[in-house]
């Protein structure tokens, strides 16, 4: 489990007050999709994070990503034949991303799949099913509605598309009008895009482009398919030179484009050489999906911060994180949590209707942190920009100034350093 994924946890753990709490603060994008995962867990818990839990909370997104690769194959079987209908869903579900967010306990998937499935309503001219699937997929995750731009290329002059795109946009306003209030809170950790970003990018829409190339690919199939590769990630990519939005994660579902190109120029495909390049890329492909079932996939590892904790922390021990918000890291582990004392919280995380909860005061924080015997500090690794806070500044400077280090554990994107009272580490 990594931090996001533990975001997810303690959310859909809280009761439904206080979850419509939180929303009304922070994550209002993801609100359906926590309410959803409440569902889930009050019909099966797994008995915690360290035991079945983890299959309670990635199993939607194992769902939604069969479902997603059903999609495509259905949108294929409809524009290019069976054979091009199974190529297409075999290729979408075994791209590196689609797994990586098939094994997690986030919203993508579920986005995907209604994308996916919207799309295939969309060529059925299906307009009430539509509108309710799109707009299921853009409260899971308010940029799935840049899907609307992909499809006017296809049914921009249907009127029944046009109603219901105006239908999703007017229902989605009263998220976009929250979530926008709470952007900078959300996405103030985002820069704009890298220039592997772009690069990324390049890559995904010249193989796109190359696929689309020749009779192979019916062109109906190229103006549902290449729209949905480009424009989503493309368009969002431009905003966020502007407004830092873009993660590549929340337009995952552009990747089903790709895959409803790749199946018609495999179906195509004669002679041993497309089927040797095919499994040449396998190779790299299977490496890959092995790594990504892995913690080295994720940025960290909660429930290894927790382990260390319960390890090296003593009955009294006093806890600091540093930054704050890596508070995350054991609220999904409360039995190591709850032993300890927190120096600088002021208010919890369900007190607060916050994340991670909220902090005292700088003069308070260096108040309690000069009497404690020990400290259990949380840090990010080594080489990580430091947070230049007040409360964060206090933490570092009082720790150097008043403590020794008694040890320091690395683990999966995190220290876990313990400090005592000059003279008294073990």
């Amino acid at each position: 489990m990594w931090r996001d994924e533990s975001v997810t946890w303690q959310a859909a753990h809280r009761p439904l007050a206080g979850l419509w709490d939180l929303l009304g603060q922070v994550d209002a994008v993801h609100g359906l999709y926590y309410l959803l995962m409440h569902a889930v867990f009050l019909v099966w818990d797994g008995g915690g994070p360290t035991s079945g839990g983890l299959w309670a909370l990635r199993l939607p997104s194992v769902a939604a990503t069969a479902l997603a690769a059903a999609g495509v194959s259905a949108v294929a079987h409809r524009l290019a034949g069976e054979r091009a209908a199974l190529l297409s869903g075999l290729t979408y579900a075994v791209l590196p991303p689609v797994q990586a967010y098939a094994q997690e306990g986030r919203s993508y998937a579920l986005v995907a799949a209604a994308v996916v499935w919207a799309t295939y309503l969309m060529l059925r001219e299906r307009w009430v099913a539509y509108t309710a699937v799109l707009l299921l997929g853009c409260w899971l995750h308010e940029f799935a509605a840049l899907a609307l731009l992909a499809h006017a290329c296809w049914a921009r002059r249907s009127q029944g598309w046009r109603r219901s795109a105006g239908v999703v946009v007017v229902l989605l306003l009263p998220l976009a009008l929250v979530s926008a209030r709470q952007a900078q809170q959300q996405l103030g950790w985002l820069g704009r895009p890298s220039w592997q970003d772009w690069a990324a990018y390049g890559v995904v829409a010249a193989v796109a482009l190359l696929l689309a190339r020749g009779p192979a690919v019916p062109r109906e199939l190229v103006r549902v398919a290449l729209p949905l590769v480009l424009l989503p990630p493309g368009l969002l990519m431009a905003v966020s030179l502007a407004h830092p939005w873009y993660v590549d994660r929340y337009v995952l579902y552009a990747l089903a484009g790709l895959a409803l190109l790749a199946g018609p120029r495999l179906a195509a495909a004669h002679g041993w050489r497309p089927w040797a390049l095919v499994a040449a890329l396998l190779l790299p492909l299977g490496w890959w999906s092995a790594w990504l079932r892995t913690p080295d996939s994720r940025k960290d590892d909660v429930l290894a911060v927790a382990a260390v904790v319960r390890e090296r922390a003593r009955p009294g021990d006093a806890v600091l994180f540093m930054p704050s918000r890596r508070r995350e890291w054991l609220l999904s582990s409360p039995e190591a949590y709850e032993g300890l004392r927190d120096l600088a919280l002021d208010r919890s995380p369900a007190a607060s209707h916050s994340l991670q909860g909220t902090e005292l005061p700088t003069a308070q924080i260096w108040t309690r942190l000069v009497d404690a015997p020990r400290v259990v500090a949380l840090l990010d690794p080594a080489r990580q920009p430091l947070d230049p806070y007040p409360r964060e500044a206090v933490k570092r400077q009082t720790l150097a100034s008043h403590f020794d280090l008694c040890s320091m554990d690395e683990v999966r994107g995190a220290r876990i350093a313990v400090y005592a009272q000059p003279g008294h580490c073990p």
